[in-house]
């Protein structure tokens, strides 16, 4: 399994779906992790917290582990849009 990545984002404009509780807003955290079998697990909190939420959408498969960081900071620039 690859390392754990982390990053801290600004919600944009209208928050972050997620599964377990609808819309979050404000300053998050976004955790990613690569699985041996090439999923990619995706979790969502606001700062500091302790539950994690998952954001919404289907499961996410990396063909090549070497992606896991670009992918990773791919989401946390999309997320982190204070402005919109």
């Amino acid at each position: 399994m690859s390392e754990d990545l982390n990053s801290i984002v600004t919600a944009p404009p209208g928050g972050v779906m997620t599964d377990e509780v609808g819309v979050i807003t404000g300053e998050l955290e976004l955790h990613t992790r690569l699985a041996d079998d090439g999923t990619l697990i995706l979790r969502i909190r606001y700062k500091g917290a302790a539950e994690w939420y998952r954001p919404e959408g289907g499961a996410y498969r990396l063909h090549d582990p070497r992606d896991h960081a670009v992918v990773h900071r791919v989401l946390a620039d999309l997320l982190h849009r204070p402005h919109g």
